[in-house]
């Protein structure tokens, strides 16, 4: 690595989120260009900076900066440059001038140590003395603070966020708790604060370390879809992590309830946030589930739903007429049912029938896809839950780690009838923000399939909902007519009731392509996609998604992206690209949001360029396109669903990932025009059977299977789930 010094002359580009700057500085007489995350620096700094020389394909040479540090100018010359550059406000180039000729190299000392000696000169008060020197002072901190943290390792980047956060106080935090930086700033894990305290030479057995190393284990187990662990599981987790032994770890745990960051309960150990997010739910479910329309009688009701059957050319079987009965009797139903089992024609139904009744119906869907498709088979127009909570990002600091909705238990949503579909993708906590904004009284309609795989997030709602027992629901069972013409469908239901499929390609649109090589497997996923499946279904390449049970692996889809944007989506030199990390983002790319971001904004502009709608909020499993990428600006631009534009910044590249193989997982609640599933073998707990039913029914027109006949017959054998622990129904029988 090398060194340059010298001063600041001009600032190209400043990102004020991350701080990631371009400027121009003068060193020795030359002027370089440098690039890297330089926060609060400004024109007119004199810097010494750490990096190397690179050669940008468009811009061409310049100094990429790993690390910097301020330091004083030598000279008057220099002290005046940076007083005039605008660094302080209030002073200009003029009075830049005066205050260096009046005090010349002691100007730094004399703002420093006697700020009351500035009003000497004409045109500065004792006020503005004092300002002047604030705010020489405060960037100094911040400088001292930077430098302060580089020495053990924490990124210019993540050291403003820290300062930010505890200003002068974080060297207190620092020396005492260097684990409360896991708790109060995004982006540092324990494993980071870990690190740090033991750079500090804060001792392995610190109970600090141990209550945070106890809370980052629960925090793991919700990522996995947990809402607690029991206690068994937690001590022998966190054991594994500190290295401590866990009756030395197990009084933590009474401490961590004292604080409210636990909830222990029988032998269940929760996070509190999750505890009482199904304890709210629970009580809130109560309060809907009551008997509604008891006036009107059953054969008039059964007469209404016969002529609307008749005028809408609705066939409605026994159990789909008894789920619309159900609708209208109760405020709170659960509708549950496979792929064509007439969902769609239930849901229909009971839209028409309410519409007819006056009243305001609400349509929704965890993800923008699935609203979509609910758009599209009801005529209503479907928002994401979301977007009907009136998502609002305009969180204060203190409050930046939490959701806020402008529709809650204060504003509730103003409807007579709310139906939510996919309702398997809908975790614990957006359950909770969506029941705080309905009112006892409205008729709230859950709709969803319980054998698909559980929600991303923490939580299992619709199947802690239907194993409660406590709440009218009908499970509809039966296939139509026309959904039996499709092998997706039937065999879909044949694997869910564990029976095996026919594999023998004498189907139009479910196909088995016996393959046991890697390599062949990628020839023929790449020719399907590119070649083949794109006339067969009449759609584009970019249109087919291949699903896949893991992220690592030959067949996992980290591999797999990188093969198949080399053949989709290759170099081209009209293609702009950044690298970051191990990951090549492309102009063209297809790419998907990994986590949800509550206030990342987003904008559908015309044709023109002009703007036309705008909102917050990009969420885990949404996919798009790569539009463009700008190096100068460090941020690229890409396009979701209903062609909303979203500009990410360099640092949030972490949150997108290319996404032309996925997970099954990650696909929940979309629909496909065609599917391609490698399996050729993997971990037990991952190819089981309701792993496969999911991504089956991912296929609208086609599900082509590369690989081996016998993981197929294997998966569909296999019952094995991940238990999730969750007590939603322990908290809805309870009350």
């Amino acid at each position: 690595m090398e060194t340059v010094n010298g001063y600041v002359d001009h600032i190209i580009f400043q990102n004020s989120e991350n701080g990631y700057t371009v400027m121009s500085l003068m060193a020795e007489g030359e002027e370089i260009t440098c690039v890297g995350m330089c926060k609060g620096l400004t024109q007119g700094e004199t810097i010494s900076a750490l990096g190397d020389y690179v050669d940008h394909p468009v811009y061409g040479k310049q100094f990429k900066m790993n690390s910097f540090r301020t330091v004083a100018p030598r000279d008057s010359a220099g002290m005046e440059r940076y007083l005039g550059s605008g660094a302080v406000k209030g002073v200009g180039a003029a009075l830049a001038a005066r205050i260096v000729k009046k005090f010349g190299d002691d100007t730094f000392r004399i703002i420093e140590e006697e700020p009351e000696r500035l009003a000497e000169i004409k045109g500065i008060s004792q006020r503005k003395a004092q300002e002047i020197a604030m705010q020489m002072e405060e960037k100094k901190d911040l400088r001292d603070a930077l430098v302060y943290l580089q020495q053990y390792g924490i990124s210019n980047a993540l050291a403003v966020k820290i300062y930010d956060t505890y200003g002068m106080e974080l060297y207190g935090v620092l020396k005492e708790n260097p684990y409360r930086l896991a708790e109060d700033i995004s982006g540092v894990g324990f494993r980071m604060a870990d690190e740090l305290a033991s750079k500090i030479g804060i001792h392995t057995d610190s109970d600090y370390r141990m209550r945070s190393g106890v809370l980052y284990v629960l925090l793991q187990a919700v990522g996995e879809g947990h809402c607690f662990l029991p206690a068994d599981v937690l001590l022998e987790r966190a054991q594994a992590l500190l290295q401590v032994a866990q009756e030395n770890i197990r009084p933590q745990l009474d401490n961590l309830m004292m604080d409210k960051k636990v909830v222990i309960k029988g032998d269940s150990v929760f996070a509190s946030s999750y505890y009482y997010a199904e304890l709210g739910c629970a009580q809130m479910l109560k309060e809907m589930n009551v008997p509604m329309e008891e006036g009107i009688p059953d054969a008039a009701v059964e007469k209404r739903l016969e002529r609307l059957a008749k005028e809408l050319s609705l066939e409605l079987n026994e159990l789909q007429l008894k789920a619309v009965t159900e609708c209208i009797r109760n405020g709170l139903f659960v509708l549950s049912g496979g792929p064509g089992t007439g969902k769609t024609t239930t849901i229909n139904m009971i839209i028409r029938y309410f519409e007819e009744e006056g009243l305001d119906i609400f349509l929704a869907a965890p993800t923008g896809r699935a609203a979509k498709r609910m758009t599209e088979a009801t005529g209503y127009e479907a928002r994401t839950i979301h977007r009907m909570l009136e998502l609002n990002s305009a969180l204060s600091d203190e409050d930046s780690r939490k959701v806020r909705f402008e529709r809650n238990e204060e504003n509730p949503l103003e409807a007579d009838i709310i139906i939510i579909d996919e309702m398997s993708m809908v975790d614990i906590q957006l359950f909770l923000a969506l029941l705080k904004a309905i009112v006892p009284g409205t008729r709230l309609i859950l709709v969803g399939d319980v054998n698909q795989l559980p929600s991303v997030g923490p939580g299992q709602v619709l199947r802690d909902l239907i194993g409660s027992g406590r709440f009218p629901m009908v499970e509809l069972e039966k296939i139509f007519r026309q959904a039996e013409e499709s092998d997706i469908v039937v065999n879909a239901h044949r694997i869910n009731n564990g029976q095996q499929i026919a594999l023998d390609n004498k189907s139009r649109d479910f196909f088995m392509l016996e393959r046991n090589d890697t390599n062949v497997i990628y020839k023929h996923m790449i020719q399907l996609i590119r070649d083949k499946l794109p006339k067969y279904v009449g759609v584009t390449p970019f249109d087919i998604q291949v699903l896949t049970p893991m992220r690592k692996g030959s067949l996992g889809c980290e591999t797999l992206n990188g093969i198949l944007q080399q053949y989709l989506n290759p170099p081209d030199t009209q293609k702009r690209e950044h690298i970051a990390g191990s990951c090549v983002y492309r102009e063209g790319d297809k790419v998907m949001q990994i986590r949800n971001n509550y206030q990342l904004e987003w904008e559908v502009v015309s044709k023109y360029g002009i703007p036309v709608d705008k909102g917050m909020g990009v969420f885990n499993g949404d996919m798009g396109r790569i539009l463009q990428i700008n190096e100068n600006a460090a941020c690229l631009v890409v396009e979701y669903d209903e062609q909303r534009r979203v500009t990410y910044p360099f640092s949030l590249l972490e949150e997108l990932e290319l996404s032309y193989a996925i997970t099954v997982h990650k696909s929940q609640g979309s629909e496909y025009p065609a599917v391609i599933l490698p399996l050729l073998g993997g971990a037990r707990a991952l190819m089981n059977r309701n792993l496969l039913y999911t991504a089956i029914t991912r296929a609208k027109s086609c599900v082509t299977i590369l690989g081996s006949s016998g993981t197929v017959r294997g998966m569909i054998d296999n019952t094995s789930e991940n238990r999730r622990y969750t007590a939603l129904s322990s908290r809805i029988r309870e009350l």
